[in-house]
């Protein structure tokens, strides 16, 4: 089944923006700009949405704001209302084990850590595409994971950030117009870093 739906994980309030667990919020927000489309807010789904037209086809971008860990509540209820397979779902999110800005594209799997993910498969199952961007692993093993993913980027990062915005837009065209499987492919061909094989 082709995309239909993307989904960006974060968490509303002006308290959370711009911090690293919101970078999903981010992307489909530049993404709607990018398209035309305006926010509104669905109670029935407890999300922003967006319809927006990629080419000729229809887009439901979507911002859960149930709080990143139960994300799944808002995107299984849409899924559910418009009868759709997971396989329609795109999902952006953060990831800790890549290097900051680092972009992935992946499928099915363990919700690795993430609560956001977590509770997505526990509400539609497997299936849905996952794209991962890095925000680089803790600085000190001891360090909270709430404090650092709920934490706000350096200046560094945020340049770097922005600056790799234009690609993950692209990648996200290159996966509504070629599908999961081609957009790997070109999307996920980088070398793994020594960092990021845990060598």
């Amino acid at each position: 089944m082709s995309i239909t739906v993307i989904a960006g994980l974060g968490n509303p309030g002006a308290k959370y923006r711009k911090t690293r667990h919101n970078i999903g919020f981010d992307v489909v927000d530049k993404l709607a700009s990018k398209l035309g489309g305006v926010w509104k807010h669905d109670a029935k789904f407890e999300a922003e949405v967006a319809v927006v037209k990629h080419d000729d086809r229809k887009l439901m971008l979507v911002k859960p704001q149930t709080f990143m860990n139960a994300s799944g509540r808002a995107l299984g209820a849409i899924l559910r209302y418009r009868k759709l397979d997971p396989s329609s779902l795109l999902v952006v999110y953060d990831d800790i084990t890549l290097d900051v800005a680092r972009a992935k594209l992946s499928h099915n799997g363990s919700g690795g850590g993430h609560n956001g993910i977590t509770d997505l498969l526990e509400q539609v199952g497997n299936g849905f595409l996952r794209y991962r961007i890095g925000i680089g692993a803790k600085p000190h093993k001891e360090m909270d994971l709430a404090d650092y993913v709920l934490g706000k980027f350096s200046q560094d990062d945020q340049t770097l950030l922005a600056d790799s915005m234009p690609t993950y837009l692209d990648h996200i065209s290159l996966v509504i117009d070629k599908g999961g499987e081609p957009a790997m492919n070109f999307i996920n061909q980088r070398t793994a870093t020594k960092h990021e094989r845990n060598d």
